[in-house]
């Protein structure tokens, strides 16, 4: 009987430091464990995702109740919360989506944009920025 040459058997696999060419599983996100013991109940685990949804939840009853500026404002804060847990806390549960940079970047950049943004709101805005309606003068009006 002829044995077939190594690792290329039925149910054996070839150790090899290639890139397989079918990807069957994506490795976790840095700080992408548990942010509790794996006894502790599925809230207490996930409780930095849960923190960051739960603000954002109420930010929108708040904003469909008719205050739209704190609710815009507790989702800005909520997604800067998350930035801010993202980068001091070792494992932070399902809230770990990408490398701990991209997360950071992205929540950070998200929540800053919409606080920004909901303290600019018409009408009565809190913050005037002088210059952005020099720029939409001067981008909208035609001069031929």
């Amino acid at each position: 009987m002829v044995r077939a040459a190594h690792g290329t058997e039925p149910g054996s696999r070839r150790v090899t430091r290639r890139f397989p060419r079918i990807t069957r599983d994506t490795a976790r996100p840095e700080g992408g464990g548990r942010a509790a013991p794996g006894d502790a109940p599925a809230p207490a685990r996930q409780w930095p995702l849960l923190v960051v949804l739960g603000a954002v939840a109420l930010g929108l009853l708040l904003t469909a109740l008719d205050m739209f500026r704190f609710g815009t404002l507790l989702i800005g804060a909520a997604l800067l919360a998350g930035a801010v847990m993202r980068w001091t806390l070792p494992s932070v549960g399902m809230l770990a989506v990408r490398s701990r940079f991209t997360d950071v970047a992205t929540y950070g950049i998200l929540g800053l944009a919409i606080v920004l943004l909901a303290l600019m709101a018409q009408p009565k805005p809190w913050i005037v920025i002088p210059f952005l309606k020099d720029t939409l003068h001067f981008t909208l009006t035609s001069n031929r």
